[in-house]
């Protein structure tokens, strides 16, 4: 994942590689976790990083459900943000990245960004005066909330054991060490 989106031919590629960029994020807050570092909640709060995870790969593919409008997986939403003893770290991470693959095969599958997206009804944080988003809404969504707990992710990972994220990315793609920036090293 470099530092920035290369460079894109088209709205549909930018908003997929925008969505993907801060999916790595994600992924690159839980790099070099063991399990149980996954499943530490550093703060007052309940977010761990293995939790945070699982719970984006269980809202990514419930959004593309809606926008394909096909039944989604029923989910925990408590047990959605935890990471439990039978779930592993790179369960979650695989799970995340076959939705990552749902999510890019259904878009290429719509040629209209523009179409539209029934807002489902009865959920209090969804307006009920309006009857349909778009694709593109969807897609911007997914920007937003991914981006949102890339975020916290990084802020759990940082209580854990105070990496942070430029010195992970750094060695999750192998950059050479540098007189600004040295890769992240589990410690000895």
């Amino acid at each position: 994942m470099p530092g920035n989106v290369p460079p894109v031919k088209d709205e549909r590629e930018g908003l997929l590689a925008f969505l993907d960029q801060q999916r790595q994020a994600v992924r690159v807050a839980a790099h070099g976790l063991s399990g149980e570092q996954a499943r530490r909640v550093p703060g007052p709060g309940t977010l761990s990083v293995g939790g945070l995870v699982k719970h984006l790969a269980q809202m990514e593919r419930n959004w593309r459900c809606i926008m394909v409008q096909q039944p989604a997986p029923p989910v925990d939403y408590a047990n959605g943000f935890r990471l439990l003893e039978d779930e592993t770290l790179a369960q979650v991470l695989a799970d995340y990245a076959e939705v990552a693959r749902e999510t890019e095969a259904a878009v290429a599958g719509i040629a209209d960004l523009g179409a539209p997206v029934p807002v489902p009804k009865g959920v209090p944080w969804f307006p009920d005066d309006v009857d349909a988003w778009s694709v593109r809404w969807v897609l911007l969504h997914l920007i937003e909330e991914t981006a949102r707990h890339a975020g916290h992710a990084d802020v759990v990972r940082e209580g854990v054991d105070g990496a942070t994220a430029m010195p992970l990315l750094a060695a999750a793609e192998g950059w050479p060490a540098s007189p600004w920036l040295q890769p992240w090293q589990p410690p000895s």
